[in-house]
């Protein structure tokens, strides 16, 4: 009997996740990865921002093998583009981690831009207060002094309870002539974007004057390229509406591939920026929204063609409403024109949907998106309702099924006996929350809301730990 109840946990669940529901528990790596390619440190459905990050210190504390943590938080904040969750990881490590080589050049590779020197600093001092240590000291000081005068003052936070000035006294970074400068306060300011705003507010003597200047500021800023790519999409409305005449420049920006690449810009901020387009008439609007359909179809160019059918399955329900959301359903139009994909929808039931495939992707992503029902969450009905045999099965949820009282595994099984299909299942996470739908050795793991995201896909149908095995593959 004792080997019989461990067999019956073992295919109706061994956890119990955050809904309540039967559930399968990750693996410690799998779960850690999750947290880091999904999280923001940001309140969830399920879980608060500080659960959040208590349950990201118990992992990284409970994991023997600390440098592949450092390597995911690289990874996470390189390739991702993930921040908080990754200053949080560097903060923990330099605790943890004692007489390391690897101590120091981890520190200086998890940092992309020098406020992400203050963050970590911010982080551990406000945790574990002085002294500071030496690993942290010299990480952090060889990443600060690599950085040059624009990002030197472009970063330099002066309203911030540490500035920049304040982490070179503390950290004693090599010379460098940017540095320098900073600390003895001859380093000129930065013209980003909101310097430039705030001088032609500052200046201008009137309404009709305050307009000319800011005008004039868009242009500046887009013709000499000093505003960043999220900086651009943030302020797409602003700049139509302020500085129409510079459109054909913005066009341009928008579908620059070195630029797209190098931004680091998580996919669905497009959807944020077509969303604020289209609440106004504003000049040339939809040349612009064009433009942004062109560049998330570059930012997300890699996803995998498969072979066969494909089934996506896209959780709709009230836990998934907002961010989430907004990532699966851009996710699954890129999927659908991609691939001979049917798409599913699934709530307290499950249904096809039938969409345009010649629509933009943005715009398919939005049409999906107003399909979700918001109620509850039923992975049973996915199986129940799949009418055909398909060679694989990609669910697009926060894993937190609840409906039908167990893991869905028997639907599964019936599924597969009623179609003769056997299909590879991907469990594709979009909240971090630590729990499966399925044993984790029977499926395909998938974190995150990065275009790096999609490109995992191909490699994971030849090797189940792709994901984990890219991480290893960091170089410390």
């Amino acid at each position: 009997m004792k080997f019989n109840a461990l067999l019956k946990r073992f295919r109706e669940g061994n956890a119990t996740n955050l809904a309540g529901g039967k559930a399968f528990a990750e693996s410690q790596k799998t779960e850690l990865v999750s947290i880091l390619l999904t999280s923001q440190l940001e309140d969830q459905f399920y879980r608060s921002g500080d659960a959040t990050a208590e349950r990201l210190k118990q992992l990284i504390a409970a994991e023997p093998d600390k440098k592949f943590v450092a390597k995911a938080a690289v990874y996470a904040r390189q390739e991702a583009g993930m921040r908080s969750v990754s200053h949080l990881v560097a903060s923990e490590l330099v605790r943890s981690v004692k007489g390391e080589q690897w101590t120091k050049r981890f520190l200086e590779k998890v940092v992309r831009r020098p406020d992400d020197v203050l963050e970590i600093l911010a982080c551990y001092l406000a945790t574990y207060g002085r002294p500071i240590p030496n690993a942290l000291k010299k990480g952090l000081g060889a990443a600060l002094a690599r950085f040059d005068e624009y990002q030197v003052a472009k970063y330099r936070r002066e309203s911030a309870e540490i500035k920049l000035v304040d982490a070179v006294n503390l950290l004693h970074p090599p010379n460098s002539e940017a540095l320098g400068k900073l600390v003895h306060d001859k380093l000129a300011p930065a013209e980003t974007w909101e310097v430039k705003l705030t001088q032609a507010g500052a200046e201008a003597a009137d309404k009709d004057e305050a307009e000319v200047l800011k005008a004039d500021a868009w242009a500046e800023l887009i013709r000499s390229r000093k505003l960043g790519y999220f900086a651009l999409l943030r302020n797409l409305r602003n700049i139509l509406a302020q500085a129409p005449e510079v459109v054909d420049e913005v066009l341009s920006l928008l579908v620059d591939d070195t630029l797209i690449r190098k931004s680091l810009v998580l996919p669905f901020r497009y959807l944020t920026a077509l969303e604020a387009l289209e609440a106004g008439n504003l000049p040339r609007a939809g040349e612009v929204i064009a433009a942004l359909s062109e560049a998330v179809d570059k930012s997300l160019a890699n996803v995998p063609v498969f072979a066969g059918r494909t089934l996506v399955a896209l959780d709709g329900s009230g836990s998934m409403q907002g961010k989430p959301l907004k990532v699966g359903a851009l996710f699954a139009s890129v999927l659908l024109k991609a691939n001979a994909t049917d798409l599913m929808i699934f709530s307290d039931d499950a249904n096809y949907l039938t969409a345009n495939r010649r629509d933009s992707t943005l715009t398919l992503a939005k049409v999906i998106e107003s399909k979700a029902p918001g109620r509850g969450t039923n992975f049973h009905a996915v199986f129940e309702m799949a009418n055909k045999a398909y060679d694989r099965i990609i669910l697009l949820s926060d894993m937190q099924g609840w409906m039908g009282g167990l893991a869905p595994t028997a639907a599964f099984e019936k599924y597969k006996r009623r179609t003769g299909a056997s299909p590879k299942v991907f469990s594709f996470d979009l909240q971090g929350y630590g729990t499966l739908q399925f044993p984790e050795r029977d499926i395909f793991c998938l974190s995150g809301f990065s275009e790096k995201t999609l490109e995992m896909l191909k490699f994971l149908e030849c090797d189940k730990s792709a994901l984990i095995r890219k991480i290893e593959e960091v170089q410390l």
